[in-house]
């Protein structure tokens, strides 16, 4: 176990877009050029203690999310550091030809924040509840993708991206997630989390399934099997010596992912070892379906975003290997 994980694991006191607007505000004390743009969302995703801070830093476009992309391009022209806010499926499939062409077709610098990704939408159903963005972010050049797993990580993920130039994608739950690191741990954009040492098999998780990664350890612990765990919070750009690493030493990979299986970290990781370095890779995400409405507990029992559905699907990438269990 690394030194920087909690010795146990609970709910957190703190909502992740209470603990987003802790760092966003921070980070806007440092950075006078930091803009914070939503589309009637301050409250649902937490920035309306900044419009308070900061009311004239703080634009509400409405419900015009290509009009607001359009106007953080402009800003960024002028030099200015936007984040844009919406859900999770209005800042990326609505309004992609936007991101694509006016933002990183023309290399600006402009951060994007999805909220209520894949089954954290819960009760706003499949409408809102995006399982194709990472995909589709994932295929716009120079992009940068990150979902971290906890409120932990947002100091360090905010300053990045607002010290770093570029489209970053932050993909984040709105509400209270299991608090896995210690305050003070320090991440890298680009560089995975090692939490779990293991010979057998490697779980590469990230966001919300990374609590899930570490569940599923302990229940191949209990049947002699020993996991490493990676929190990949950094999809793109994808840590890839930490993939090698793991591939070259476990032989067998999982990934786990609150996303379609199609496009997002399992695609990542299975690109990446087909070409240097094959081994069996199972990916525990959704496959072929929309959301639907329902408890978050629900509907990751309902897609298979599960402890229980990681173990079955890492003594199948052992079975593949040729390992007896």
């Amino acid at each position: 176990m690394s030194d920087f994980l909690l010795d146990s694991f609970e709910v957190d006191s703190r909502e992740m877009r209470q603990a987003y607007c802790d760092a966003i505000i921070a980070e806007a004390e440092r950075n006078e050029k930091l803009i914070v743009v939503d589309v009637d969302v301050s409250h649902s995703v937490g920035t309306g203690r900044f419009y308070e801070a900061f009311p004239d830093r703080a634009i509400n476009c409405g419900i015009m999310e290509a009009h607001a992309i359009g106007m953080c391009a402009g800003m960024s022209e002028t030099g200015l550091v936007p984040f844009f806010h919406a859900f999770g499926v209005f800042a990326t499939r609505r309004i992609f030809d936007q991101i694509f062409i006016s933002c990183a077709y023309q290399n600006l610098n402009v951060k994007i924040i999805g909220a209520d990704p894949g089954v954290t939408a819960q009760t706003n159903g499949g409408t809102h509840m995006p399982f194709e963005d990472l995909g589709l972010m994932r295929l716009i050049p120079n992009a940068t993708i990150v979902e971290p797993a906890d409120s932990t990580m947002y100091d360090y993920i905010v300053h990045a991206m607002a010290e770093q130039y570029g489209v970053f994608y932050l993909r984040t739950s709105r509400r209270k997630t299991v608090k896995l690191y210690k305050p003070g741990t320090q991440f890298t954009v680009g560089k995975a989390m090692k939490l779990y040492d293991g010979k057998d098999v490697c779980i590469i998780a990230c966001g919300i399934m990374v609590y899930e990664a570490i569940r599923a350890r302990e229940i191949l612990k209990a049947e002699g099997i020993d996991a490493a765990v990676i929190d990949m919070h950094t999809l793109k750009p994808l840590d890839e010596e930490a993939v090698l690493k793991a591939a070259k030493k476990c032989g067998a990979i999982v990934t786990a992912e609150n996303h379609n299986v199609i496009g997002g970290l399992g695609s990542a990781v299975s690109e990446f070892t087909a070409e240097n370095c094959p081994v069996p890779v199972e990916r525990v995400g959704v496959r072929e379906s929309f959301g639907e409405v329902g408890t978050q507990q629900y509907l990751q029992k309902r897609f298979g975003l599960t402890g229980e559905e990681i173990a079955a699907r890492a003594k199948i990438a052992l079975q593949r290997k040729g390992a007896k269990i």
